[in-house]
């Protein structure tokens, strides 16, 4: 009988610090979806509007994309392990004084937004040092696809049942409780930074600005088509597509009237689809194309979301809520995935970096307007209309990526 760390879609544990990075990363996870969905619930509840979930939204990922070319520069320059420790603590005092606001009755919008803007800059540090440091703590370069996929599906595991948990800790015990759950996951990445045995950090000395070396790093992504598309591709479906997620509770409330309970089981559908999508992202082959991946995966969440805008019956629709979740984590894994493996070590953070800001800086933009748009012409219609871009995108994407098929298209089927 083969060994766990035998089997293909497990098979980056062999490495003991990438185990250890994983289980620390899972937990901080959980605590993170479930912060964030007590965070927009308490928004919808105190302002009844699409279009101040948007701004919450807004408020969180925009400075990530603000300072995301910051965190990519750091991340190259600097040790990632003593970067990733100060970003923990700074998010646990961030949760712990959201819980302290919420307990005590502050519940004012603009200091919760206030806080969410501080989350954001953390965010804009952490996540480009984090994704960088998968390259160190996996021993077999050849597990690097694999454990990219890993690693997202904790993120996926903990959309799938971080909303669920804390819609449930929402109603028994307040948001204040969701908030704390938070701040002590954040120990659990600590932690596994203490236990890991990793070689003494070289410092790197350079005389470079940091916009020159950003800028460096643009011009990298710039002239390697296998990055720039990829990376454009994911940008697009960030700004119109990916803020879809800014009106599910006007779908849980008013397309479905239900109430916390029923947004949380449509987020945790998105959960679903997602947590699958990164399994099937970590079981394929080596060689598998990832091109044709993102390709279909587009493909799947546009249709996931005509469908889901155009169905009234709410088991029914949650069955396309996990297709769309399943292509979006597919389309976000497989960009990621194709970044990390394809960029050179010492362009690494840069690259994901600039990736982030593909997603942190024009999803903002996206979840406002999407906020003003179903404002005017209803959540339904805005989603239907999202789904519609992805397909269309989907289509583009394969007519660039393909030149066979372009070929193919002009000939015509008797060719």
């Amino acid at each position: 009988m083969k060994k766990i760390s035998d089997w293909s879609v497990f098979r980056a544990f062999r490495s003991r610090n990438y185990l250890l990075y994983f289980f620390g990363r899972a937990i901080t996870q959980f605590g993170t979806w479930m912060q964030r969905t007590a965070v927009v619930w308490v928004i919808y509840s105190i302002t009844q509007s699409a279009f101040w979930t948007g701004v919450t939204f807004f408020a969180e990922q925009f400075p990530a994309f603000l300072f995301s070319f910051a965190g990519g520069v750091v991340a190259d320059r600097h040790d990632r392990i003593k970067v990733i420790r100060i970003t923990q603590v700074a998010s646990m005092i961030q949760a712990v004084s959201l819980a302290v606001l919420v307990y005590t009755g502050h519940k004012v919008v603009w200091e919760i937004l206030t806080l969410s803007v501080i989350l954001g800059i953390i965010n804009a540090f952490d996540v480009p040092a984090r994704q960088s440091l998968v390259h160190l703590v996996v021993a077999d370069p050849s597990d690097l696809p694999n454990a990219v996929s890993l690693t997202t599906a904790t993120a996926s595991l903990a959309l799938l049942l971080g909303p669920a948990l804390s819609m449930f800790i929402l109603t028994a015990w307040g948001a204040s409780a969701c908030f704390l759950i938070n701040a002590a996951s954040f120990g659990g990445v600590i932690v596994s930074l203490l236990l890991m045995k990793l070689p003494p950090y070289q410092q790197k000395k350079t005389d470079k600005h940091v916009l020159s070396e950003f800028w460096e790093g643009f011009v990298y992504v710039w002239k390697t088509p296998e990055l720039g598309h990829t990376i454009l591709m994911l940008a697009i479906v960030s700004l119109l597509v990916q803020s879809y997620s800014t009106v599910l509770p006007v779908f849980a409330k008013v397309v479905f009237h239900g109430g916390a309970s029923t947004y949380g089981y449509i987020t945790s559908g998105v959960g679903v689809g997602a947590l699958l999508g990164t399994v099937f992202l970590a079981s394929r082959k080596p060689d598998a194309h990832l091109k044709r991946i993102l390709f279909i995966s587009t493909l799947a969440m546009g249709i996931g979301l005509v469908c889901f805008a155009s169905i009234k019956n709410f088991p029914a629709a949650m069955l396309f809520v996990v297709l769309a979740g399943f292509g979006g984590m597919t389309l976000v894994t497989a960009c990621n995935i194709l970044v990390q493996s394809e960029s050179e070590p010492h362009m690494r953070g840069r690259a994901i970096g600039i990736l982030l800001m593909a997603i942190f800086g024009l999803m903002p933009p996206g979840s406002l307007l999407v906020g003003w748009v179903s404002q005017h012409v209803g959540a339904p219609v805005t989603v239907l209309t999202q789904g519609v871009i992805a397909i269309v995108v989907a289509l583009a994407f394969r007519w660039v990526s393909f030149p066979g098929w372009q070929t193919a298209f002009r000939q015509g089927p008797g060719h």
